[in-house]
């Protein structure tokens, strides 16, 4: 889970939970998935904290850690890199069940980002929504 000081994990069905923020720029932040097919796979949003709610040094980026949360990488290619002051809020962040997994993220600023190949490429599919506030994926059979 990603709480706002914290990003965490339970391995035990939420009796116990470790803190696994690593190596992460900041460990605040609202929106958190996990890859269909591979569990330790984990996706975030960090923010720069409570009272700024934007990416840090205003480039935006999904972190991904495919140790369950031990190591993370910045995933940038496609997103905007300056000038990003924007949020994902909590429900704005969904995975579909296809192989590769895809990746989608909304933010306050009304664009919805997707990610066909498990977030190592990002393209913007909607620029001008009102702030998301909800991303959902579903695959047809």
């Amino acid at each position: 889970m990603q709480k706002h000081w914290d990003v965490m994990r339970s391995d035990d069905a939420g009796d116990s939970w470790r803190e696994i923020s690593g190596n992460l720029p900041t460990d605040f932040g609202f929106a958190i998935d996990v890859h269909a097919h591979e569990p330790e796979t984990i996706y975030v949003v960090p923010i720069k904290s409570d009272s700024e709610h934007f990416p840090l040094d205003g480039k935006l980026r999904v972190y991904r850690s495919r140790s369950g949360g031990n190591e993370w990488e910045a995933l940038t290619k496609g997103l905007p890199q300056r000038d990003c002051y924007v949020n994902v809020l909590r429900d704005a962040m969904s995975v579909d069940s296809l192989d590769p997994c895809g990746v989608y993220f909304g933010t306050t600023g009304g664009q919805v980002y997707a990610s066909a190949n498990a977030g190592d490429d990002w393209t913007a599919v909607v620029r001008d929504l009102p702030p998301v506030l909800s991303v959902e994926a579903q695959t047809l059979p």
